[in-house]
């Protein structure tokens, strides 16, 4: 036994014990009555947005390969669920303690082929030797283990609140637990191809009809509008298809929609800003008569990696 590695280990598990406590300390500190009122203000409903920023920002930090920074962010999203569990511990709802503890036991029961005496054990049928393998045994254990079948679809498991892109993604993985996926990836960019033709059809039946109104190729009456109406309808779904199987071919790629959303928002805002402030410096106008020059430099930002 190596006695060194385990003094190693032991010492790290209390350093880590004691730096949650401390957290745990500090913020029923700050919700105490003479604690910070806007810490005491704060409702697990009013900390939801905090929560979820946080966690786009840890992301942020983990896709830049920063650790500093993912260091930084990932104590933020560990305070804000910290907090918001406190919350509930002073309602009289839960303990922090239980919530650790519940979800270390979820651990055990869904790791039997790590934890030899977990109740997920009764699900072991065979070796575990891959990720996809312990997705699989996850989901059985969900379902006889921990009772989680009674669902009238599986995509009731997807939470109704959940952004569109990651709920459509949520729906696909859902759906391909069930066998309703393509098993080679042709298919899938094909799918992407016939949507984006769907599309470029459906726009041009808006297109139509708005000539229709415009050039009264047609005698307007009180249908005539509604009909364009219905074309933009149209135009709406077949977008909607063309992004649910985008995101179903990024799945099937392994990356992840909202994160790649996210990169390209804040990709186009370093580059735009660049471009808005180039402009200004140069004293030229940003107008659709000086579209050279916001391609020229937008070119010339991508030039800089921004």
């Amino acid at each position: 036994m190596n006695t060194v590695h385990t003094t190693q280990n032991d010492n790290t598990t209390s350093e880590t014990a004691a730096a949650f406590n401390r957290l745990y300390t500090t913020i029923r500190t700050l919700r105490a009555p003479d604690g910070c009122p806007w810490d005491r203000d704060q409702t697990p409903l009013s900390m939801r947005r905090d929560l979820v920023e946080e966690v786009f920002e840890a992301v942020d930090a983990i896709t830049a390969q920063d650790p500093s920074h993912a260091k930084e962010e990932l104590g933020d999203v560990m305070l804000n669920a910290t907090l918001s569990a406190y919350m509930y511990e002073q309602n009289g709802d839960f303990a922090v303690a239980d919530m650790l503890n519940g979800l270390t036991d979820k651990l055990i029961r869904r790791h039997p082929h790590v934890f030899k005496q977990s109740q997920g054990s009764v699900c072991m049928t065979g070796e575990v030797k891959t990720s996809s393998e312990v997705i699989s045994q996850w989901d059985k254990i969900k379902e006889t283990v921990e009772g989680r079948n009674g669902k009238a679809s599986i995509l009731d498991e997807v939470p109704e609140g959940f952004p569109p892109l990651l709920k459509a993604c949520k729906m696909q993985k859902a759906a391909a637990k069930k066998g309703f996926d393509w098993k080679t990836i042709e298919p899938v960019a094909a799918k992407v191809r016939e949507e984006f033709a769907e599309v470029q059809e459906a726009a041009e039946g808006v297109k139509k009809e708005q000539a229709s109104l415009t050039e009264n190729t047609v005698p307007l009456t009180e249908h005539s509008v509604p009909a364009v109406d219905s074309a933009q309808l149209h135009l709406e779904e077949e977008f909607g298809d063309l992004l649910f199987s985008v995101i179903n071919y990024m799945r099937h790629l392994g990356v992840d929609p909202e994160t790649a959303m996210d990169r390209a928002n804040r990709k186009f805002y370093r580059r735009f800003s660049y471009v808005e402030h180039k402009m200004n410096e140069a004293g030229i106008s940003m107008d659709n008569s000086h579209l050279d020059d916001e391609e020229r430099l937008w070119q010339e930002a991508k030039g800089k990696g921004l």
